[in-house]
């Protein structure tokens, strides 16, 4: 069983930056692939970004590419979503995922996060 507690989160104004964190726990950190995703009010889960358990090969949202980015720290057993220039639309609940397949694909991770909000204001 993987473990995985989401950190970071708040209310910030358009135009800061904040950085989740991730923090897994239960699996070698190395065995798995490391992706975030978010649930905006209303609207389904959708993959943001994921970052592989080999290379750190990342993959984000195109849409989001500019303003996010992934990463991780294998020694801290933890993964990173750096956003920037945040927007009011990026209000949601973020949401952590791992899996152990070897591709940042953006769905099939048995694993989750209890997630951590946050919140844009204009």
């Amino acid at each position: 069983q993987v473990n995985l507690v989401e950190s970071g989160g708040g209310l910030v104004q358009a135009g800061d930056s904040l950085t989740l964190s991730c923090t897994a726990s239960g699996r070698t950190f190395t065995d798995l692939t490391m992706g975030w995703f978010r649930q905006l009010r209303g609207k389904e889960r959708e993959f943001v970004s994921g970052i592989s358990r080999i290379g750190g090969n990342s993959y984000t949202k195109p849409s989001l590419a500019g303003r996010f980015s992934i990463s991780r720290d294998d020694a801290k057993n933890t993964v990173y979503l750096q956003m920037n220039s945040l927007k009011p639309e990026d209000t949601a609940t973020y949401y952590c995922a791992a899996r152990t397949g070897a591709a940042a694909t953006i769905d099939g991770y048995p694993y989750w996060g209890q997630g951590t909000q946050v919140t844009v204001s204009p």
